[in-house]
């Protein structure tokens, strides 16, 4: 079976098979490669076997060069999952072709990042399992009501009721000044967990390249910042993907009134699933709060080859110092490092 590369950025083929396909994501579309592109210098990429008018599959990755963590292709870059637009034969067929690929290239390796349950990867020799990731969806089918009911009476549905009582003020767009605000909660957020924020260009980016498919949502106290979200929208889903807060002003409930807000609006939009995105198994708190949300919880994993090297980083006493040095950064340099770093991390 022949395999056959393709510029997703340029053949109009592409967009249609992600009409087409229902397994397609946000992850996979043109604005989202677009605005990687544009922010880290990532070069899309997709493979199919049809040489047609019409794809009938395709898998499509992000060529990421970096002196640091080395060239290499993947599937999707800052994506929770990517899946592969493609049935297990035409997948085994595009999965031997990128053997051939890595080589020509010189890359230091191919990862895929599928959804749970995917056929055909699991018994692939040439890729091994590497890191897994709890993943969480919530149906938003039911009605507002019952969806209401499912969530934690303690850890969600009381701190909703107490947000109403506090009178927090809700915006949501894509305004510069949401994007603004939503900044400074994320660097508050990043310096809490010791790491730079994502780059300002990234955000930007996304809201150029997505336009209505994302939205910025905000909830304030008295015209100050109290907790901000990011979701994206494709077809029939809504997907989380950024999350920030000002600690000072948690225990006023306003993260799940934010998500119960984003919820009454996509049930307005008749959007069937709430992809609240993948969580670390070594961040429990997350997860925890998700399923408490009344979210179902899968397990994603990731594939690479060649196969990937343990993760030890947690571990590491010199990446604990690094993050610790993070945090003590002024707020400009601290900014200015994840202009800097997030290129490679992709």
């Amino acid at each position: 079976m022949t395999v056959y590369e393709l510029n997703p950025l340029t053949d109009s083929r592409w967009p249609e098979l992600l009409s087409r396909h229902h397994q397609a994501s946000i992850f996979h579309t043109r604005e989202w490669l677009e605005a990687l592109r544009r922010s880290y210098g990532y070069k899309p990429v997709a493979f199919t076997t049809s040489n047609g008018n019409q794809l009938a599959n395709g898998m499509v990755f992000c060529e990421v060069q970096s002196w640091i963590t080395g060239k290499r292709l993947v599937s999707m870059p800052f994506s929770d999952h990517c899946q592969p637009l493609a049935d297990s034969n035409e997948l085994h067929a595009i999965l031997e072709h990128l053997q051939t690929h890595r080589s020509k290239k010189g890359l230091r390796y191919i990862e895929l990042r599928p959804l749970p349950q995917t056929a055909g990867l699991e018994n692939d020799t040439n890729f091994t399992a590497g890191e897994k990731f709890s993943f969480q969806r919530i149906d938003l089918r039911p009605d507002a009501d019952a969806i209401y009911k499912k969530f934690h009476d303690s850890c969600i549905r009381r701190k909703i009721k107490r947000a109403g009582r506090e009178n927090l003020e809700y915006q949501s767009g894509r305004s510069p000044e949401l994007l603004e605000k939503f900044r400074h909660l994320l660097l508050l957020t990043r310096r809490r967990h010791k790491l730079p924020p994502q780059p300002a260009s990234w955000f930007q980016n996304l809201a150029d390249c997505l336009g209505d498919k994302i939205t910025f949502h905000l909830l304030s106290k008295d015209a100050t910042p109290v907790s901000s979200i990011v979701t994206l929208t494709y077809k029939q889903s809504i997907i989380y993907k950024y999350g920030c807060s000002d600690a000072q002003f948690n225990n006023m409930g306003g993260t799940p009134l934010l998500f119960w807000k984003v919820i009454q609006q996509a049930k307005e939009e008749n959007l069937e699933e709430f992809d609240l995105g993948r969580s670390d198994y070594e961040d429990p708190g997350l997860i925890a709060f998700k399923e408490h949300l009344g979210a179902f919880s899968a397990e994603i994993q990731y594939y690479r080859n060649p196969a990937p090297r343990l993760k030890r980083e947690s571990a590491d006493p010199g990446n604990s110092l690094a993050r610790q040095a993070l945090a003590r950064l002024p707020d400009p340099l601290l900014a200015g490092a994840g202009e800097l770093l997030y290129k490679h991390l992709g």
